[in-house]
């Protein structure tokens, strides 16, 4: 890990500071400091981190790094950090006043850097001089949902994973405020439809899988089944939505704003999203990479469920030159 530049953490109490190490785009704390920041025993964090690491909800080796730390006995031990990521996980998995009050500083970090486009190192910055100036314009459509919605650690990472890990995205919201935004590259028919029938049998699936409660995947009326069936409508013998990537668009779209359900909108829309897409056999790039990063799409259903109803095909349009072919053969 390279020196890393350190910003302090004041706790409102003013008892404890924390050192926080920003370097590779992200915070890192040890287990020690992570322990000082929530106040919980060292085996009860440790319990959340491997239990994070077993369920699969991070992959270790992306967020952790191990750290030459001169100890109290004038030692050097080979320390392990762990980035904000699991940091935010650990905070979501503990009741504790000083948790809270972390949340409310990293939320507010992490707004400064969407607002003010600071999410791309200045490296990046420096070699991309042209692609800032679409990054000023493209920042518009992600300050509505700073304005509309308090975010968590992971909805604002995930808005900044669409600047930082799309370049291509700068394009197509550069073409957004020239209203020139267009459908191309796409995948053609899809080989896979889902039923309404197949969508629940799935839904319930998740649900017994991951332990949610009941009002998970309840439906509150029949807009669900009319979302599913909305993909397939054509006019005059002709597929409304003719490709892949429209469809799977349109899906994400309609199951997030119809609400259909008690409880788990936004996660339903999202699976079956992801579900349509690998069963039609574009989940994944050549290399075996996602089309689209799981923040990613965190941000864009976040974008839906805030989004005016006049904005349906402009966020349709961007989602499908996401993942289109022009997007993730870059």
């Amino acid at each position: 890990m390279d020196k890393p530049q350190v910003e302090i953490y004041r706790i409102e109490d003013g008892k404890t500071e924390i050192s926080v190490n920003l370097t590779n785009d992200s915070v890192w704390l040890n287990m020690s400091q992570i322990v000082e920041l929530f106040e919980r025993d060292k085996s009860v964090i440790s319990r959340h981190i491997n239990n994070i690491f077993k369920e699969g909800e991070l992959q270790k080796s992306s967020v952790v790094a191990k750290n030459a730390t001169t100890a109290s006995d004038g030692k050097t031990y080979q320390v392990d950090y762990y980035n904000l990521d699991v940091i935010i996980s650990v905070g979501y998995r503990i009741k504790s006043k000083r948790g809270t009050d972390f949340r409310i500083w990293a939320n507010r970090i992490l707004k400064e850097y969407l607002v003010r486009g600071f999410s791309i190192n200045e490296k990046r910055l420096t070699d991309q001089i042209k692609q800032l100036d679409d990054l000023k314009q493209s920042i518009k459509i992600l300050e509505n949902v700073v304005n509309q919605k308090e975010l968590t650690g992971d909805e604002s990472i995930g808005l900044l994973k669409i600047i930082s890990d799309y370049a291509y995205a700068l394009d197509i919201l550069d073409q957004y405020d020239y209203q020139t935004l267009k459908i191309q590259e796409t995948s053609g028919k899809e080989t896979y439809q889902l039923t309404y029938e197949e969508a629940i049998y799935q839904i319930n699936l998740v649900k017994k899988k991951y332990r949610n409660s009941d009002l998970f995947g309840r439906e509150k009326d029949k807009s669900f089944i009319s979302s599913v069936l909305t993909i397939y409508q054509t006019f005059d013998g002709q597929d409304l939505y003719p490709s892949i990537e429209e469809k799977a668009a349109n899906l994400l779209y309609l199951i997030t704003k119809n609400h259909s359900f008690t409880d788990g909108n936004k996660r339903i829309a999202a699976f079956l999203f992801l579900y349509f897409l690998e069963k039609n056999g574009i989940l994944y790039d050549d290399q075996g990479k996602k089309r689209i990063a799981d923040n990613a799409l965190v941000a864009l259903t976040l974008m839906i469920a805030v989004s005016k109803t006049e904005e349906k095909e402009t966020i349709t349009k961007i989602i499908v030159n996401l993942i289109n072919k022009n997007n993730y053969s870059r």
